[in-house]
């Protein structure tokens, strides 16, 4: 069973290299980058996250917190916001794509 466990995961690392090459090959994934960011900013996301970050150098003082730091902090937050239906377009944006790589 634990070898089981390992296979599939082996195939499943190997599927999303193939699946993140190809997006890389295509130039698809600079496209859905740039999408992603349109829609965080449209819905807000960005000037929330931003507010986010300023309320933590507040709090501590800039000479206090370093950039990694609030981006350790910031970083669960910020994936937690991302709209339901943001990660609903982009999903469908790569099954799209996949099924058109599928048919060449």
């Amino acid at each position: 069973m634990a070898s089981e466990v390992s296979e599939r995961r082996a195939r499943e690392a190997n599927m999303k290299t193939v699946i993140s090459q190809k997006l890389i090959e295509s130039g698809e994934r600079e496209k859905l980058r740039e999408l992603l960011k349109t829609r965080l900013i449209e819905c807000g996301w960005r000037d929330q996250l931003k507010a986010h970050c300023k309320d933590i150098v507040k709090k501590r003082g800039a000479e206090h917190v370093t950039l990694d730091e609030i981006v350790k902090e910031i970083t669960p937050q910020g994936r937690a916001m991302v709209p339901d239906s943001v990660k609903r377009e982009l999903l469908q944006r790569i099954r799209t794509f996949l099924a058109q790589q599928a048919n060449m």
